[in-house]
C-alpha cells in the first residue's frame, strides 16, 4: 500500500510532466519549481522530523490506545504551532524581497502544500502499518488533480492555476487523512497542553536538525540555483531532477515501510536486525545500481521524449543525477535503517550537517561558473560524502553490514 501511495505521488506528476514543460516553457516551469523549493523549507520545518520520530513512537506504542492518543494529539498540535510560525516567516520574506514579492500570489498559493502536509498523518499510517484506505483516497485525489491539469493548464500564464491544483490536492489529502484516522481508528484529538508540545519539540530536536541539514543539500540546490542564475536555468535542472526523484522513489516505499519494522526488530535481537539490514543493503543497492545505469545510458532519449527540444540542456544534468538513486540507496540503509534505530541520532545529524556545509560551499563556488551543471555536481559529491561517512561510522562501531554473514 505504501508502494502504491508513493507511485501515485510520483506517477501522476510524471504523466503530466511532458505536457507541463511544453506549455509553461523553461522559464515558468523554473519559477514554479523555485517557489516549491522555497516552500519546501517550510514543509521541512513543519514536519520537524516527525515522519521519522513519530513513526518510531507510534510503532513502539502500537498496542497502547492511551499512548497512541497522546502521541497523535501532541504531534498534530505541535505541527500546527510550527505551521503558524512558518506562515508568519513566509509573509515577512515574500513581502521584504523583490525576488519573491514580484510573484507574491504564487507563494501564498503554494503555501497550501504546507497546510496539507501538516494535516496528513502519514507517520500514523506508517507506524501502525495501516495504509490501505488512505492510499485509495490519495490515488483518487491525485487522479482528479492530473485531469484538472490537462483541462485547465493551456498557456504559460496558467502557472498559478498549476500551483493551485498542487496545493488543493495536498490540502484535500490532508483533511481527509486526519478525519479518516479520527473516525476509523477512534482517535481522540485533544489539546495536549504546552508541556506536551515542548516534549515533542525536545524529543525530535536532533531529527529535526538532521532533516534541515538534509534539506540544505537537496532542496537548496534549486533554491540557490534560482538566486544565482535565472528561472530558465532552474527549469533545466528541475526537469531532469524530476526523473531522478521518480526513479529514486521506486525504492522510497521500501525504506518507509521497513523503517517501523527495523525499529521493532532491533528491540528483539540485534543479530536479526543486522542480518536483515545486510540483506537489504545488497538487494536494494543492486536494484538501485541497475536503475542508475539505465537512466545514465538513456538520458538523451528520456529527455527528448519527456521535455522536448527546449530542454536539451537537461540531458547532461540527468546523466550526472542518474547515479544518485544508487548512492542514496546505500546511505539510506546505513543512516535511516541502521543509525537511527540504534539511537545514533546525534551522530547522524553531525554527518548530514557537515554535508550541508560542504554542499553550500560547492553550490556558491560552482554555480556561477557552471550553472545547472554546477548544482548537479555539488549534489552528487555531497551525497557520496554522506554515504561514505555513514558507512565508515557503522563499520567502526561494529555494525558491519556489507560483510555481515560472510
Amino acid at each position: 500500500m505504501l508502494s502504491f501511495l508513493q507511485v501515485s505521488n510520483y506517477l501522476f506528476p510524471l504523466i503530466t510532466l511532458p505536457y507541463i514543460v511544453r506549455v509553461l516553457g523553461p522559464e515558468k516551469y523554473g519559477l514554479i519549481n523555485f517557489a516549491a523549493a522555497f516552500i519546501g523549507y517550510l514543509v521541512t520545518i513543519s514536519d520537524y522530523g516527525f515522519n521519522l520520530s513519530a513513526t518510531k513512537e507510534i510503532s513502539i506504542n502500537r498496542n497502547s490506545k492511551i499512548n497512541i492518543n497522546k502521541i497523535f494529539s501532541s504531534v498534530i498540535f505541535t505541527k500546527i504551532f510550527i505551521g503558524l510560525l512558518s506562515l508568519i516567516f513566509m509573509i515577512i520574506i515574500v513581502q521584504s524581497f523583490s525576488i519573491f514579492s514580484k510573484n507574491v500570489v504564487l507563494y501564498y498559493i503554494t503555501f497550501g502544500i504546507v497546510i496539507g502536509n501538516i494535516l496528513f498523518p502519514l507517520w500514523y499510517f506508517q507506524g501502525t502499518e495501516k495504509m490501505k484506505y488512505i492510499t485509495i483516497i490519495n490515488f483518487i485525489i491525485r487522479l482528479l488533480g492530473t485531469v484538472a491539469i490537462f483541462v485547465l493548464i493551456k498557456v504559460q500564464n496558467d502557472f498559478l492555476k498549476l500551483a493551485a491544483i498542487n496545493s488543493l490536492s495536498q490540502i484535500l489529502v490532508g483533511v481527509i487523512g486526519i478525519i479518516f484516522v479520527i473516525k476509523k481508528f477512534s482517535i481522540e484529538l485533544i489539546y495536549p497542553g504546552f508541556e506536551q508540545i515542548k516534549r515533542q519539540l525536545r524529543q525530535s530536536a536532533y531529527l529535526f536538525k538532521s532533516t534541515i541539514a538534509i534539506n540544505l543539500y537537496t532542496n537548496s540546490n534549486i533554491f540557490i540555483l534560482g538566486l544565482l542564475t535565472n528561472e530558465r536555468v532552474v527549469g533545466y535542472y528541475s526537469a531532469a531532477d524530476k526523473i531522478r526523484i521518480a526513479a529514486q522513489n521506486l525504492l522510497g516505499p521500501v525504506s518507509q515501510s521497513i523503517y517501523p519494522y527495523v525499529n521493532y526488530l532491533v528491540t528483539e535481537s540485534k543479530e536479526k536486525f543486522l542480518r536483515f539490514n545486510s540483506k537489504l543493503l545488497k538487494l536494494q543497492g543492486l536494484f538501485a545500481f541497475l536503475i542508475s545505469l539505465v537512466i545514465f545510458f538513456l538520458a538523451k532519449p528520456i529527455s527528448n521524449v519527456l521535455f522536448g527540444a527546449g530542454f536539451v540542456e537537461s540531458v547532461n544534468v540527468l546523466k550526472i543525477l542518474a547515479w544518485l538513486p544508487f548512492v542514496i540507496s546505500i546511505s539510506n540503509v546505513y543512516g535511516i535503517q541502521t543509525m537511527l534505530p540504534l539511537n545514533f541520532e546525534r551522530q547522524f545529524f553531525y554527518i548530514v550537517a557537515f554535508a550541508a556545509v560542504i554542499n553550500l560551499v560547492l553550490l556558491f563556488t560552482l554555480i556561477p561558473h557552471l550553472n545547472e551543471i554546477g548544482a548537479t555536481v555539488s549534489f552528487l559529491i555531497t551525497e557520496i560524502i554522506v554515504t561514505v561517512s555513514m558507512a565508515i561510522f557503522c563499520e567502526k562501531k561494529g555494525f558491519s553490514l556489507f560483510n555481515y554473514g560472510i
